[in-house]
Protein backbone atom coordinates (compact mmCIF):
# COMPACT_ATOMS: atom_id res chain seq x y z
CA UNK A 1 0.00 0.00 0.00
CA UNK A 2 1.59 3.57 -0.94
CA UNK A 3 2.04 5.75 1.71
CA UNK A 4 0.28 9.09 2.12
CA UNK A 5 1.73 12.05 1.87
CA UNK A 6 1.80 13.96 5.38
CA UNK A 7 -0.88 17.14 6.02
CA UNK A 8 2.82 19.12 6.03
CA UNK A 9 4.44 17.67 2.75
CA UNK A 10 0.65 18.68 1.09
CA UNK A 11 0.85 21.81 2.04
CA UNK A 12 4.37 23.05 1.90
CA UNK A 13 3.52 24.51 -1.63
CA UNK A 14 1.22 27.10 0.24
CA UNK A 15 3.28 29.54 1.29
CA UNK A 16 5.52 29.42 -1.48
CA UNK A 17 2.57 29.82 -4.35
CA UNK A 18 1.13 32.78 -1.85
CA UNK A 19 4.41 34.96 -1.69
CA UNK A 20 5.75 33.82 -4.99
CA UNK A 21 1.77 35.66 -6.62
CA UNK A 22 2.50 38.37 -4.45
CA UNK A 23 6.30 38.72 -5.24
CA UNK A 24 5.34 38.31 -9.31
CA UNK A 25 2.34 41.26 -8.39
CA UNK A 26 4.61 43.95 -6.71
CA UNK A 27 7.46 43.35 -9.71
CA UNK A 28 4.53 44.44 -11.73
CA UNK A 29 3.01 46.99 -9.85
CA UNK A 30 6.46 48.62 -9.04
CA UNK A 31 7.24 48.36 -12.92
CA UNK A 32 4.15 49.45 -14.59
CA UNK A 33 1.88 51.02 -11.90
CA UNK A 34 1.25 54.41 -11.31
CA UNK A 35 1.93 56.18 -7.85
CA UNK A 36 -1.86 55.80 -6.94
CA UNK A 37 -1.49 51.97 -7.94
CA UNK A 38 1.46 51.73 -6.16
CA UNK A 39 -0.36 53.23 -3.05
CA UNK A 40 -3.58 50.68 -3.26
CA UNK A 41 -0.57 47.89 -3.71
CA UNK A 42 0.92 48.55 -0.58
CA UNK A 43 -2.54 48.87 1.22
CA UNK A 44 -3.41 45.15 -0.25
CA UNK A 45 -0.23 43.95 0.95
CA UNK A 46 -0.61 45.52 4.79
CA UNK A 47 -4.44 44.30 4.33
CA UNK A 48 -2.51 40.49 3.72
CA UNK A 49 -1.04 41.33 7.21
CA UNK A 50 -4.01 42.01 9.07
CA UNK A 51 -6.17 38.93 7.41
CA UNK A 52 -3.22 36.69 8.17
CA UNK A 53 -2.98 37.63 11.65
CA UNK A 54 -6.52 37.53 11.92
CA UNK A 55 -6.53 33.60 10.34
CA UNK A 56 -3.52 32.72 12.80
CA UNK A 57 -6.58 33.43 15.85
CA UNK A 58 -9.72 32.75 13.84
CA UNK A 59 -9.33 30.21 11.77
CA UNK A 60 -7.02 28.01 14.10
CA UNK A 61 -9.34 28.58 17.20
CA UNK A 62 -12.82 28.70 15.57
CA UNK A 63 -13.42 31.82 17.74
CA UNK A 64 -14.47 35.20 15.88
CA UNK A 65 -12.58 38.02 16.73
CA UNK A 66 -14.04 41.64 16.41
CA UNK A 67 -10.88 43.36 18.38
CA UNK A 68 -7.69 42.40 16.45
CA UNK A 69 -7.56 45.47 14.65
CA UNK A 70 -6.56 47.23 18.59
CA UNK A 71 -3.70 45.47 18.22
CA UNK A 72 -3.12 47.42 14.69
CA UNK A 73 -3.97 50.09 16.92
CA UNK A 74 -1.26 49.68 19.36
CA UNK A 75 0.96 48.87 16.67
CA UNK A 76 1.13 52.41 14.80
CA UNK A 77 0.78 54.29 18.10
CA UNK A 78 3.59 52.80 19.19
CA UNK A 79 5.79 52.95 15.90
CA UNK A 80 4.87 56.78 15.86
CA UNK A 81 5.81 57.60 19.41
CA UNK A 82 9.45 55.83 18.29
CA UNK A 83 10.25 57.14 14.67
CA UNK A 84 8.74 60.93 15.31
CA UNK A 85 11.18 63.69 15.84
CA UNK A 86 11.88 64.71 19.19
CA UNK A 87 11.11 68.32 18.21
CA UNK A 88 7.73 67.78 17.08
CA UNK A 89 6.65 64.66 20.42
CA UNK A 90 8.00 67.83 22.93
CA UNK A 91 4.96 69.99 21.39
CA UNK A 92 2.13 67.77 20.36
CA UNK A 93 3.09 64.62 22.89
CA UNK A 94 4.18 66.29 25.86
CA UNK A 95 2.43 63.44 28.57
CA UNK A 96 5.36 60.55 26.79
CA UNK A 97 8.04 59.50 29.22
CA UNK A 98 10.81 61.99 29.19
CA UNK A 99 13.27 58.77 27.51
CA UNK A 100 10.46 58.22 24.64
CA UNK A 101 10.30 62.11 24.14
CA UNK A 102 13.85 62.08 22.88
CA UNK A 103 13.81 58.37 21.25
CA UNK A 104 13.76 58.12 17.66
CA UNK A 105 14.35 54.97 15.88
CA UNK A 106 14.48 54.00 12.34
CA UNK A 107 11.24 51.72 10.65
CA UNK A 108 13.01 48.84 11.03
CA UNK A 109 13.89 49.28 14.33
CA UNK A 110 10.40 50.65 15.80
CA UNK A 111 8.33 48.39 13.72
CA UNK A 112 9.20 45.06 15.78
CA UNK A 113 9.16 46.67 18.56
CA UNK A 114 5.66 47.64 18.14
CA UNK A 115 4.74 44.17 17.27
CA UNK A 116 6.21 42.82 20.33
CA UNK A 117 4.57 45.44 22.30
CA UNK A 118 0.92 44.21 20.90
CA UNK A 119 1.94 40.51 21.38
CA UNK A 120 2.92 42.14 25.14
CA UNK A 121 -0.80 42.93 25.56
CA UNK A 122 -2.77 40.76 24.01
CA UNK A 123 -0.46 38.06 26.57
CA UNK A 124 -1.88 39.91 29.48
CA UNK A 125 -5.23 40.63 28.15
CA UNK A 126 -5.37 37.22 26.38
CA UNK A 127 -4.86 35.34 29.63
CA UNK A 128 -8.67 36.51 30.79
CA UNK A 129 -10.86 36.70 27.58
CA UNK A 130 -9.25 32.89 26.41
CA UNK A 131 -11.09 31.36 29.18
CA UNK A 132 -14.60 32.19 27.40
CA UNK A 133 -15.61 30.20 24.66
CA UNK A 134 -18.35 30.94 21.70
CA UNK A 135 -20.27 34.40 21.44
CA UNK A 136 -18.93 35.03 24.81
CA UNK A 137 -15.44 35.16 23.58
CA UNK A 138 -16.10 37.25 20.79
CA UNK A 139 -18.36 39.82 22.39
CA UNK A 140 -15.27 40.06 25.02
CA UNK A 141 -12.98 40.70 22.28
CA UNK A 142 -15.60 43.63 20.91
CA UNK A 143 -15.41 45.08 24.44
CA UNK A 144 -11.45 45.16 24.17
CA UNK A 145 -11.59 47.08 20.42
CA UNK A 146 -13.90 49.47 22.05
CA UNK A 147 -11.93 50.30 24.97
CA UNK A 148 -8.58 50.84 23.05
CA UNK A 149 -10.81 53.18 21.06
CA UNK A 150 -11.67 55.31 23.87
CA UNK A 151 -8.22 55.21 25.07
CA UNK A 152 -6.54 56.06 22.81
CA UNK A 153 -9.21 58.81 21.52
CA UNK A 154 -9.11 60.38 24.96
CA UNK A 155 -5.83 60.23 26.10
CA UNK A 156 -4.74 63.73 25.26
CA UNK A 157 -1.56 64.35 25.95
CA UNK A 158 -0.12 60.45 25.03
CA UNK A 159 -2.02 59.69 22.02
CA UNK A 160 -3.46 63.48 20.32
CA UNK A 161 -6.63 62.45 21.09
CA UNK A 162 -9.77 62.51 18.42
CA UNK A 163 -6.55 64.40 16.39
CA UNK A 164 -4.35 62.94 14.50
CA UNK A 165 -0.22 62.43 15.45
CA UNK A 166 1.93 63.49 12.18
CA UNK A 167 5.30 63.60 11.28
CA UNK A 168 5.93 59.38 11.09
CA UNK A 169 8.47 58.95 8.94
CA UNK A 170 6.71 58.05 5.41
CA UNK A 171 9.44 54.92 4.32
CA UNK A 172 6.88 52.77 2.70
CA UNK A 173 6.67 51.57 -0.37
CA UNK A 174 5.77 48.37 -3.02
CA UNK A 175 8.88 46.26 -2.15
CA UNK A 176 8.42 46.68 1.74
CA UNK A 177 4.57 45.81 1.83
CA UNK A 178 5.45 42.71 0.04
CA UNK A 179 8.36 41.72 2.82
CA UNK A 180 5.83 42.31 5.17
CA UNK A 181 3.19 39.96 3.74
CA UNK A 182 5.53 37.52 3.15
CA UNK A 183 7.22 37.91 6.84
CA UNK A 184 2.90 37.57 7.86
CA UNK A 185 2.78 34.51 5.89
CA UNK A 186 5.76 32.32 6.81
CA UNK A 187 5.19 32.84 10.31
CA UNK A 188 0.98 31.84 9.82
CA UNK A 189 2.17 28.50 8.10
CA UNK A 190 4.89 28.13 10.36
CA UNK A 191 2.81 28.58 13.51
CA UNK A 192 0.06 26.15 12.00
CA UNK A 193 1.98 23.13 11.14
CA UNK A 194 3.51 23.31 14.84
CA UNK A 195 2.26 21.34 17.20
CA UNK A 196 0.32 24.10 18.93
CA UNK A 197 -1.04 25.06 15.53
CA UNK A 198 -2.16 21.17 15.16
CA UNK A 199 -3.06 21.62 18.58
CA UNK A 200 -5.94 24.24 18.73
CA UNK A 201 -7.36 23.13 15.13
CA UNK A 202 -8.25 19.83 17.41
CA UNK A 203 -9.97 21.99 19.91
CA UNK A 204 -11.55 23.69 17.22
CA UNK A 205 -13.03 20.72 15.66
CA UNK A 206 -13.92 18.39 18.89
CA UNK A 207 -12.85 20.54 22.16
CA UNK A 208 -13.87 17.79 24.37
CA UNK A 209 -12.08 15.20 22.69
CA UNK A 210 -8.95 17.47 22.72
CA UNK A 211 -9.57 18.43 25.80
CA UNK A 212 -9.93 14.57 26.95
CA UNK A 213 -6.42 14.08 25.16
CA UNK A 214 -4.66 16.59 27.95
CA UNK A 215 -4.51 19.88 25.30
CA UNK A 216 -4.72 23.34 27.24
CA UNK A 217 -7.27 24.97 25.14
CA UNK A 218 -6.71 28.35 27.33
CA UNK A 219 -2.84 28.36 26.69
CA UNK A 220 -3.44 26.94 22.91
CA UNK A 221 -5.83 29.67 22.45
CA UNK A 222 -3.21 32.49 23.82
CA UNK A 223 -0.47 31.39 22.24
CA UNK A 224 -2.58 31.86 18.74
CA UNK A 225 -3.85 35.08 20.28
CA UNK A 226 -0.48 36.14 20.97
CA UNK A 227 0.99 35.06 17.37
CA UNK A 228 -2.39 37.14 15.91
CA UNK A 229 -1.34 40.18 17.80
CA UNK A 230 2.42 40.28 16.95
CA UNK A 231 1.88 40.25 13.09
CA UNK A 232 -0.86 42.97 12.92
CA UNK A 233 0.73 44.81 15.33
CA UNK A 234 3.63 45.01 12.67
CA UNK A 235 0.85 45.48 9.95
CA UNK A 236 -0.31 48.63 12.37
CA UNK A 237 3.49 49.75 12.25
CA UNK A 238 3.61 49.67 8.48
CA UNK A 239 0.55 51.33 7.96
CA UNK A 240 1.49 54.52 10.07
CA UNK A 241 4.67 54.82 7.91
CA UNK A 242 2.62 54.04 4.71
CA UNK A 243 0.35 56.75 5.56
CA UNK A 244 2.22 59.07 7.73
CA UNK A 245 -0.11 59.82 10.22
CA UNK A 246 -2.16 58.00 12.44
CA UNK A 247 -5.70 58.61 14.01
CA UNK A 248 -7.96 56.09 16.67
CA UNK A 249 -10.59 56.06 13.83
CA UNK A 250 -8.71 54.53 11.67
CA UNK A 251 -8.21 51.58 13.78
CA UNK A 252 -12.23 50.90 14.32
CA UNK A 253 -15.11 49.48 12.95
CA UNK A 254 -15.05 50.10 9.66
CA UNK A 255 -11.88 48.33 9.17
CA UNK A 256 -12.84 45.63 11.24
CA UNK A 257 -16.06 44.74 9.07
CA UNK A 258 -13.72 45.13 5.92
CA UNK A 259 -11.12 42.72 6.97
CA UNK A 260 -13.36 40.15 8.61
CA UNK A 261 -15.48 40.34 5.13
CA UNK A 262 -11.86 39.50 3.81
CA UNK A 263 -11.57 36.94 5.73
CA UNK A 264 -14.56 35.24 5.30
CA UNK A 265 -15.31 36.36 1.62
CA UNK A 266 -11.84 33.83 0.91
CA UNK A 267 -12.09 31.40 3.68
CA UNK A 268 -11.64 31.55 7.30
CA UNK A 269 -10.07 28.07 8.16
CA UNK A 270 -7.33 28.31 5.61
CA UNK A 271 -4.08 30.46 5.12
CA UNK A 272 -4.93 30.73 0.96
CA UNK A 273 -8.31 31.84 2.05
CA UNK A 274 -7.05 34.57 3.47
CA UNK A 275 -4.80 35.66 0.51
CA UNK A 276 -7.30 35.12 -1.59
CA UNK A 277 -9.86 36.70 0.36
CA UNK A 278 -7.88 39.99 0.74
CA UNK A 279 -7.01 40.27 -2.90
CA UNK A 280 -11.03 39.74 -3.89
CA UNK A 281 -11.99 42.47 -1.76
CA UNK A 282 -8.88 44.85 -2.92
CA UNK A 283 -9.82 44.82 -6.52
CA UNK A 284 -13.46 45.42 -5.57
CA UNK A 285 -12.76 48.07 -3.37
CA UNK A 286 -10.68 49.80 -5.79
CA UNK A 287 -12.95 49.18 -8.53
CA UNK A 288 -16.04 51.01 -6.46
CA UNK A 289 -13.92 53.29 -5.59
CA UNK A 290 -13.25 54.29 -9.50
CA UNK A 291 -16.78 54.25 -10.06
CA UNK A 292 -17.55 56.43 -7.16
CA UNK A 293 -15.11 59.33 -8.56
CA UNK A 294 -17.47 58.99 -11.91
CA UNK A 295 -16.18 58.19 -15.34
CA UNK A 296 -17.33 59.47 -18.69
CA UNK A 297 -19.80 58.06 -21.12
CA UNK A 298 -19.71 60.64 -23.91
CA UNK A 299 -20.57 63.67 -22.92
CA UNK A 300 -22.03 62.13 -19.69
CA UNK A 301 -20.29 61.44 -16.67
CA UNK A 302 -21.72 58.77 -14.47
CA UNK A 303 -20.71 58.45 -10.50
CA UNK A 304 -22.15 56.06 -8.20
CA UNK A 305 -22.95 57.84 -4.51
CA UNK A 306 -20.51 58.08 -2.08
CA UNK A 307 -20.51 54.47 0.24
CA UNK A 308 -21.52 51.86 -2.36
CA UNK A 309 -18.15 50.34 -1.48
CA UNK A 310 -19.49 49.42 1.86
CA UNK A 311 -22.65 48.28 1.06
CA UNK A 312 -21.41 46.02 -2.36
CA UNK A 313 -18.76 44.09 0.29
CA UNK A 314 -21.82 43.38 2.93
CA UNK A 315 -24.04 42.19 0.45
CA UNK A 316 -21.02 40.24 -1.23
CA UNK A 317 -20.13 38.94 2.38
CA UNK A 318 -23.39 37.86 2.95
CA UNK A 319 -23.84 36.11 -0.37
CA UNK A 320 -20.57 34.11 0.04
CA UNK A 321 -22.30 33.47 3.64
CA UNK A 322 -25.46 31.75 2.35
CA UNK A 323 -24.12 30.18 -0.84
CA UNK A 324 -20.06 29.75 -0.52
CA UNK A 325 -19.93 29.76 3.66
CA UNK A 326 -16.59 28.02 3.46
CA UNK A 327 -15.37 30.95 1.20
CA UNK A 328 -13.80 30.81 -2.21
CA UNK A 329 -10.88 28.67 -1.48
CA UNK A 330 -13.61 26.24 -0.28
CA UNK A 331 -11.02 26.10 2.90
CA UNK A 332 -8.52 24.19 0.91
CA UNK A 333 -4.82 25.02 0.72
CA UNK A 334 -2.77 25.25 -2.33
CA UNK A 335 -1.36 21.85 -2.14
CA UNK A 336 1.21 19.74 -4.93
CA UNK A 337 -2.15 17.54 -5.06
CA UNK A 338 -3.85 21.05 -6.37
CA UNK A 339 -1.38 21.66 -9.14
CA UNK A 340 -1.54 18.51 -11.85
CA UNK A 341 0.67 20.63 -14.42
CA UNK A 342 3.12 21.67 -11.75
CA UNK A 343 3.62 17.84 -11.09
CA UNK A 344 3.90 16.97 -15.21
CA UNK A 345 6.31 19.64 -16.14
CA UNK A 346 8.31 18.63 -12.80
CA UNK A 347 8.02 14.91 -13.56
CA UNK A 348 11.27 14.66 -15.69
CA UNK A 349 12.98 16.71 -13.04
CA UNK A 350 11.99 14.32 -9.86
CA UNK A 351 13.02 11.42 -12.01
CA UNK A 352 16.66 12.47 -12.75
CA UNK A 353 17.20 13.21 -9.00
CA UNK A 354 15.59 9.76 -7.85
CA UNK A 355 18.34 8.34 -10.87
CA UNK A 356 21.48 10.19 -9.18
CA UNK A 357 19.99 9.16 -5.49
Amino acid sequence: MPKRPSVIRQTMLTPIVLIVVLLVMAALSYQFGSRAFNRTAVEMFINIMVVVGLYVFVGNSGLLSFGHISFMCLGAYMTAWLAIPPVMKSMTLKGLPTWLLHTQLPMWVATPISGVFAALFALVVGRVIMRLSGIAASIATFGLLGVINNVYSNWDSVTGGQGSIVGIPPTMNVWIGWLGAAVAIAIAYLYAISRSGLALRATRDESVAASASGIDIVRERLVAFVVSAFIIGIAGALYAHFLSIVNPGAFYLRTTFITLSMLVVGGMYSLSGAVTGVVTISVLIELFRNLEKGISLGAIKVALPNGVQEIAIGIITIVILMYLPTGLTRNQEFSWRGWPMLRRLSRPVRTAMKELN
